[in-house]
């Protein structure tokens, strides 16, 4: 069985568990995950993510940021915000 095959077996409890021993670094059991475990077990956890949820559901997902100024909807600074310039 290759590794295509072992994820596409992957069921949604199997995700779960490999998702926890991830976050805890241990199995169910207590027993710690190597370092080579716990790289194994996240490549899985995210290519099961891609598979199966939409983007922002999946482990690492970060909303992009709106950016305003002083409350502004457009993202453009208004005249008034504008930094004042000293004059000497």
């Amino acid at each position: 069985m290759d590794i295509e095959q072992v994820l596409q077996a992957v069921t949604p409890d199997v995700y779960e568990k490999l998702k926890l021993a991830v976050e805890i670094g241990k199995w169910p059991d207590g027993s710690k995950l190597s370092v080579e475990q716990r790289a194994t077990c996240l490549q899985a956890v995210i290519t099961y993510d891609s598979q199966h949820k939409p983007e922002s559901e999946r482990v690492g997902f970060i909303a992009p940021k709106k950016h305003q100024h002083c409350g502004s909807t457009t993202g453009e600074i208004a005249e008034a915000e504008k930094p004042l310039k000293w004059q000497h």
